[in-house]
């Protein structure tokens, strides 16, 4: 029989292949976020005699550990998407959701601060490769056409585990422990990777690339142009929400029990942006992150009024995470333009470049808030990030438009390939 691609799998195939790569994302995603929502059950338990001198310096030490996941994440993105020249999409892609497996199960059981952060950083490390995996897999199965869409498809498992996962197993780490919580999480992943298995055809092995022709493309300007946007320009996002439990306590008033409720109101809000910023992307994917931008600076100061009130802080919370939702999947789009060839590169280094962002943003908020201002501080520090992220996205588009006059500035072209898959 002649080799198929994935566009002749059946309608219930596509979907349960669909379903599969989201879960996955489901998976990384609750185990990234969960981490800032029980900042302060893991510096209770594991720095309890600094907890009990001085809580709030405490929790924002415990920070290092959502730092160390996001280094992890750096650090995997580009090293394992290089393993994409060796190794079929489908074979890598279970490959890599067996390490977050792992990652997370050490994270579950280290019985100290300091091997904990060893743990997150291991469960950081295949990230950003299984979601640059994930998109190209998403866009295999929905055909032509759909990269935006299909990265979209591959970001929504993220987006849901906010709405629904990590509140849910915020609360239980609240009432079990946090340990239990991550034990959960290493559950979806055990999930993942027998779905994968299931729902994805074996695929030949690439021919014709060299880890040497993959690394060309860290040759481009525009590559390392859009990393830069990508690194620097959601450092206030990760500065407010990596300390939304305690701006959500002490700023507005709270109860630790509510905080889940303000966790799923940021699942809502990255749900929704992501679904219109798989559109945006699909439209344009340089033009719309200059749209949306202002829109997430504006979110940012209005939020420092408005977390005084839990209506507020969650109606800011929504529109907040929402609006930085809607710029990721062109912003991942066009990394994967301007990667050429190596694709597969390109598509993790988002999640790579988003992570620094992540890494930057909670050590920023954490000096503020060690320093004594309190966890209005990082709100506030954050809407000045933001100004400066606006400004360098704009510069970055500018500089983009100058290099191709003629280039993206209606519907974006397709993002070309890598070698078509073969099913074997």
């Amino acid at each position: 029989m002649p080799p198929r691609s994935y566009a002749t799998l059946t309608p219930a195939g596509r979907r349960f292949a669909l379903f599969a790569i989201a879960i996955g994302g489901f998976g990384i995603g609750t185990s990234e976020f969960i981490s800032m929502g029980l900042l302060p059950d893991i510096a209770r338990s594991l720095l309890a005699p600094f907890y009990a001198q001085n809580p709030d310096a405490a929790t924002a030490k415990a920070g290092i550990a959502v730092s160390a996941y996001a280094a992890g994440v750096v650090i995997g993105a580009p090293v394992l998407s290089l393993l994409s020249v060796t190794m079929s999409r489908p074979k890598l892609i279970i490959g890599l959701g067996i390490g977050l497996l792992f990652g997370t199960l050490l994270s579950a059981s280290m019985p100290t601060f300091e091997l904990t952060v060893i743990a997150r950083f291991l469960a950081g490390l295949p990230h950003g490769a299984f979601f640059g995996v994930a998109a190209l897999l998403a866009a295999d199965v929905m055909g032509p056409g759909n990269q935006g869409k299909g990265i979209a498809l591959a970001l929504s498992g993220l987006t849901v585990a906010n709405l629904a996962g990590v509140p849910l197993l915020t609360a239980f780490g609240q009432s079990l422990g946090w340990r239990t919580a991550y034990q959960l999480v290493a559950g979806i992943f055990a999930l993942t990777v027998v779905l994968l298995l299931i729902a994805l055809p074996p695929q030949a092995p690439p021919r014709g690339r060299s880890i040497r022709d993959e690394l060309s493309a860290f040759r481009s300007k525009r590559l390392w142009m859009v990393l830069v946007i990508d690194s620097v320009g959601f450092l206030s996002m990760f500065a407010v929400f990596g300390y939304i439990a305690d701006i959500s306590t002490s700023v507005a008033g709270m109860q630790p029990a509510h905080v889940p409720l303000i966790l799923a109101c940021a699942g809502l809000g990255m749900t929704i942006g992501n679904i219109v910023g798989g559109h945006l992307a699909d439209w344009s994917f340089r033009r719309s992150p200059l749209l949306v931008f202002p829109f997430f600076v504006a979110s940012l100061f209005l939020l420092i009024p408005l977390a005084s009130f839990p209506v507020g802080l969650a109606v800011g919370i929504v529109v907040l995470m929402g609006l930085n939702a809607c710029i990721h999947p062109s912003l991942q789009a066009w990394l994967m333009d301007s990667a050429g060839e190596s694709v597969t590169l390109g598509a993790a280094l988002h999640h790579g470049a988003f992570n620094i962002a992540n890494s930057l943003g909670v050590a920023a908020g954490g000096i503020v808030v060690a320093a004594g201002f309190g966890f209005r501080a990082p709100i506030i520090l954050a809407a000045g990030l933001g100004v400066f992220g606006w400004a360098i996205t704009a510069l970055g588009l500018t500089l983009d438009r100058r290099r191709r006059p003629h280039g993206d500035v209606s519907p974006s072209r397709p993002i070309k390939p890598a070698a078509a898959p073969t099913v074997v």
